[in-house]
């Protein structure tokens, strides 16, 4: 590199020439200079010198996504589909982010009916019958993870007389027809996605069946227009002006089948090691008396060195040396070392370039302790949150939630005012559940959160919850059990009894004195 920045240097200096140039026409003297100066650059890494250029340079995030992302999507799904720890990166994102699902909190909905209709229609949301609310999540955070998008199509259907009249349809990316390009009136539609004279979504254009589905009504598929306010598209827009999602795998789609052709080839050499060789010589002196084979290998004169062929020889065998060999020498193909290094290192480059730490992805905690476990996860779990409020909520949760409130007072009448949707995460699993049980507790008492926002985080229903214990204590009450528990416990009347079971083991503080 010293060299290739010394030549560079060399050309930028003045010639005879250019003195000559500059002393009869300055202005043009001057240009000269000024190009030569940039042959000099700020950065080593606008430099052209190591021939490096990138693909498509210049190229607006359409553009990149029109060209490769097919393919791309094509190729992540068979590595999810074929690749151990690929499948195992793709469920430990839609584990950490959706968990058993988000769950809403209806903010306002004092007498709690709309919590309770909302909870009526998760179980019949999916338009295919086949998921809760939850399950369609979790469904739909994997398919944009490996394809990059998908769509979700809001279908006005009355499933009941008590219910809002709404399903939720997950497409994938293919039903869009992104061969579609053309001008309607003021419109354009790219890629299959109508836009406006202002660039808005107005329609999407998409195949009634799945255009890689089997049967004849497949084959004579034609897209039709949907407006945009019945389509959602999840995706993660990373480059300002990115219409449609790339998948999550494409930094990282040429390592693994890198890595899967390395470990193919080491399997294959790892055949070869479990088996055995021998090299003999031919003598002819051996055959008196003996049938000679029609065509012996290697059979070059009386005397010569020459091989015969064993066929394949297993280990521990023992095998009759054919007429008119000696001398064997038996080879045991020696393991060739820095394999696990190298597959692991490669696998940790994988690992980041997916964004999820390299032990969930593997299963591979022999490197981690409980320090660096606990900085990893922490870290990982910022990156999820980012996720959830950034890409999650607005443009999935919320505007199901706007629909479901719409069409849900064709039902029930109008929300009360100011009744909106609230979301809580799943709770992270605890490394450590003693200590976390008392953060949350120290959190509840210094009124940083309430007790049922913590019972949501965990995936419960607070209401459920407080239902449960209300039932429990007057039940242990009325069988006159609850006092012998608090003996037990060492509490002297229910309340102490109640501290007891949450784990506070303070004693009670004394009263401030007046000053």
């Amino acid at each position: 590199m010293g060299a290739v920045s010394n030549r560079v240097q060399a050309m930028a200096r003045a010639t005879w020439l250019d003195r000559a140039i500059g002393w009869a026409n300055p202005k043009q003297g001057l240009k000269r200079a000024w190009f030569r100066d940039a042959l000099v650059r700020a950065y080593e890494g606008a430099s052209k010198a190591d021939g490096w250029r990138p693909r498509r340079p210049g190229a607006s995030a359409r553009a990149d996504y029109v060209a490769d992302a097919r393919e791309l999507r094509h190729r992540a799904r068979a590595l999810c589909a074929n690749v151990p720890y690929v499948a195992q990166a793709l469920s430990v994102m839609v584990s950490c982010t959706i968990g058993v699902g988000v769950l809403a909190r209806w903010v306002g909905d004092r007498e709690g009916l709309t919590g309770k209709r909302w909870k009526a229609w998760t179980a019949i949301a999916d338009y295919d019958g086949l998921l809760d609310f939850g399950g369609l999540m979790a469904k739909a955070w994997h398919t944009m993870k490996v394809d990059g998008e998908v769509l979700v199509r809001l279908r006005d259907r009355r499933t009941g007389p008590a219910t809002a009249p709404l399903q939720l349809q997950l497409l994938e990316i293919d039903w869009l027809d992104v061969d579609r390009c053309e001008v309607r009136g003021d419109n354009e539609v790219i890629a299959g996605i109508e836009y406006n004279g202002r660039g808005e979504r107005v329609a999407y254009w998409l195949f009634d069946r799945h255009p890689g589905d089997v049967g004849f009504r497949a084959m004579l598929r034609e897209s039709q227009r949907v407006p945009a306010d019945e389509i959602l598209h999840l995706f993660n827009p990373a480059r300002p002006g990115q219409q449609a999602g790339i998948t999550v795998l494409a930094p990282v789609i040429a390592n693994v089948r890198d890595l899967q052709v390395y470990e193919d080839a080491e399997q294959a050499r790892k055949n070869l090691e479990a088996r055995m060789g021998a090299i003999g010589e031919w003598d002819e002196s051996l055959l008196e008396h003996v049938k000679l084979p029609e065509q012996p290998i290697g059979a070059d004169g009386p005397g010569r060195p020459a091989t015969m062929d064993l066929g394949e020889l297993a280990g521990g065998g023992i095998v009759a040396l054919p007429p008119g060999m000696r001398n064997p020498t038996f080879i045991q193909p020696t393991a060739a070392p820095g394999h696990v290094e190298y597959v692991k290192h490669r696998q940790k480059i994988i690992a980041a370039g997916l964004g999820v730490p390299y032990e969930y992805m593997t299963g591979d905690m022999v490197e981690v302790n409980f320090s660096s476990s606990r900085v990893r996860t922490n870290l990982y779990r910022r990156e999820v949150e980012r996720e959830q409020w950034t890409l999650l909520v607005p443009m999935f949760l919320a505007p199901i939630a706007r629909r479901w409130a719409q069409l849900d007072e064709l039902v029930a009448g109008p929300l009360p005012v100011g009744v909106y949707a609230d979301w809580t995460m799943p709770k992270w699993p605890s490394v450590n559940p003693g200590q976390d049980v008392a953060a949350d507790l120290s959190e509840i008492k210094g009124g940083l959160q309430s007790i049922s926002e913590k019972i949501r985080e965990r995936g419960y229903d607070p209401d459920q919850v407080f239902t449960e214990l209300r039932d429990d204590l007057r039940r242990l009450k009325d069988d006159g059990t609850l006092p012998l528990l608090a003996a037990l416990l060492g509490a002297a009347n229910p309340l102490e009894l109640l501290a007891a079971l949450g784990g506070d083991k303070t004693t009670t503080e004394k009263p401030a004195q007046k000053l």
